[in-house]
């Protein structure tokens, strides 16, 4: 019976007796052909502008001078790393990136989740869908109209929010929060909220969509209510989604991103804004420091790659199924 159920030979099995060396993947070439060809794009993206130039990171090992290149500029080894820790800035540096890193894991990072379980409780379509649609809007808007509209807002002198709060308390002083030290992180974390949570919710509510409805029906007859059933059955459900984008966040704790940080950042709160991708910024763009400031990023993207890889698998001791 099982000879009947075998798959009929191959041409290069039949021949020898045996399998050719390479004859199946030849085979699972020939038959998935086109999938692999429309994967050829995306390959030849990553190869041409993600693998290729990290070539550059051998900068951090030079002293480097345009003019000379990469195999004529002098090699000086872990010189610009020595530079970076010794420093008078790297403390600075760490402390704001990490404050802000862990804004992010309190308030950002759970927001999507707690969106997406408010959402699958709705059972009016229509109101579902004119939520979700209103709460992506602002993901495709760009760090510098937001920053605008940050100003526009919280202005000391015509900003519509600042002027309502002064109205509110009685308080005649204006208060620039744009400028002001204290108020430059709130901002951050409200604009990471306000731009970020609706387009967070997507991968939750997908995952949220493959619940078995089965599952809630014996919680109902088990006796449990809306919120032992969010408890019990819809979080452990959710439960390896979120531990997934958790390793993934993990990876980017010290990536606070350059774009938002440098619009908000003025000459009175630089010193809490100041991060890991504004410094490279003003290190090797504005001061010439090519070397230093690959050093700089270098560091940065070896820290998560080794964050990436004790959260994979802290996750897997915890019993999670981790990333990889």
């Amino acid at each position: 019976m099982a000879t009947d159920l075998a798959p009929p030979p191959t041409k290069a099995a039949s021949k020898s007796g045996h399998r050719r060396p390479g004859a199946g993947l030849r085979a699972l070439f020939g038959r998935y052909r086109w999938l692999y060809l429309m994967l050829l794009p995306g390959v030849a993206y990553f190869a041409i502008f993600k693998y290729l130039p990290m070539y550059g990171v051998t900068i951090a090992f030079q002293d480097f001078l345009p003019f000379l290149g990469y195999s004529g500029s002098p090699w000086v080894g872990f010189k610009h790393f020595e530079e970076l820790f010794s420093g008078p800035d790297f403390g600075r540096l760490m402390f704001n990136t990490l404050f802000l890193a862990l804004l992010h894991i309190i308030f950002v990072f759970p927001a999507p989740i707690i969106v997406a379980l408010l959402l699958n409780e709705l059972r009016i379509n229509f109101l579902k869908r004119s939520v979700q649609s209103l709460i992506y809007i602002p993901h495709f808007l760009s760090w510098t109209i937001v920053a605008a509209l940050t100003y526009v807002l919280f202005a000391a002198d015509f900003g519509v929010l600042s002027g309502w709060i002064r109205d509110v308390l009685g308080d005649t002083s204006k208060i620039d929060y744009m400028a002001q030290e204290d108020w430059f992180r709130p901002l951050i974390i409200l604009q990471q909220l306000w731009k970020q949570t609706g387009w967070g919710t997507i991968i939750y509510l997908a995952a949220l969509a493959g619940v078995d409805p089965q599952l809630y029906e014996a919680a109902r007859m088990d006796g449990a209510g809306r919120f032992k059933q969010l408890w019990h059955v819809t979080l452990p459900a959710i439960r390896p989604t979120i531990v997934v984008m958790a390793i993934l966040a993990s990876g980017n704790l010290l990536d606070s991103g350059f774009e938002q940080i440098w619009l908000m950042t003025t000459s009175l709160n630089r010193s809490v804004a100041d991060v890991f991708d504004t410094y490279v910024y003003y290190s090797g763009i504005t001061q010439g420091a090519i070397s230093y400031s690959t050093a700089v990023g270098l560091f940065k993207g070896v820290a998560g790659v080794i964050l990436i890889f004790g959260s994979n698998w802290l996750a897997k001791r915890l019993g999670q199924r981790g990333l990889f």
